[in-house]
């Protein structure tokens, strides 16, 4: 038996510590994910009511999902999806992505996480996968409960587009399930960052505050013109370009460019969070 094997406590198995169930119920019971999860629930039911009390406007001019939002079940799924970009489905993904970690720290028991003794790759890898998983059945949620709402209220029917024309009925789930999954994808860049700083950070409402306010930030950039095709580096240039798979013929090119982007960040910002987190001091 080698040196290493004599010193490893009996029965320990690194592979073994921190089991995604644990932390999948660990997170699910924090106050902040009921909240966060009732929060999207209730929206498409207010959105409802301001619908109906505010009643049909004959004679508009529509040319966006919202103004077309009465017109089936599919619509108000896509007026919530219209709605939820760029803000809303942000939160989610930088709560649960940014919390995580920092949370741990400012309750003073990351330490003894790390004692137990919890690999510190592992505990990241777990608690990225988690944050992920919420932060995408989050996003989910939204349009899941305004398509089932929507159909009931407005019934079931083809999308119809802002730009005129529609999508038939039997083609609307795959192509809104394709407008989700970009969602989810396009949001990474947010959710990497909210988690690098949640390593780098000992504070989560700096780790959630400092990516919601880099994602606005970058939203801000976008709209200025005068940065030409500098805009193409930033991922909120892509963020509506969900929309190109509700068309009568789907379009993936800005789709692609979108997604390649916002992996290709997160990708960078993982690697330095886990990094960073292998040689930091952990004193909390």
């Amino acid at each position: 038996m080698s040196l290493a094997q004599a010193d490893r406590a009996l029965g320990y198995r690194p592979q073994r510590t921190l089991p995604l169930r644990v932390e999948a119920l660990r997170q699910l019971r924090r106050r902040r994910t009921l909240v966060i999860f009732a929060v999207l629930f209730a929206m498409p039911f207010l959105v409802l009511a301001a619908l109906q009390l505010g009643g049909a406007r004959q004679g508009t001019d529509r040319t966006t999902f919202i103004a077309l939002a009465t017109a089936s079940g599919p619509n108000f799924a896509a007026t919530m999806l219209f709605m939820g970009t760029g803000f809303l489905l942000v939160i989610p993904m930088a709560l649960f992505c940014g919390d995580t970690v920092a949370a741990e720290a400012g309750w003073s028991s990351l330490r003894y996480l790390l004692a137990a003794p919890v690999p510190r790759g592992r505990l990241l890898a777990r608690k990225l996968a988690i944050g992920l998983l919420f932060s995408s059945a989050a996003i989910v949620l939204l349009p899941l409960v305004g398509l089932g709402l929507g159909t009931l209220v407005y019934g079931w029917g083809d999308l119809r587009l802002p730009t005129g024309g529609a999508l038939p009925a039997e083609q609307v789930l795959p192509r809104l399930a394709i407008a989700v999954a970009f969602i989810v994808l396009s949001e990474l860049v947010v959710g990497s960052l909210a988690f690098y700083l949640s390593t780098a950070v000992d504070n989560p409402l700096g780790a959630v505050g400092g990516a919601v306010f880099i994602a606005i930030i970058t939203g801000v950039l976008d709209a200025i013109t005068a940065l030409g095709s500098l805009r193409e580096w930033l991922p909120a240039h892509w963020q509506y370009a969900w929309a190109d798979a509700l068309q009568p013929q789907l379009e993936v090119g800005g789709m692609i460019q979108g997604v390649s982007l916002s992996v290709s960040y997160g990708l960078i910002l993982l690697a330095l969070a886990f990094r960073g987190f292998a040689r930091k001091d952990i004193v909390s």
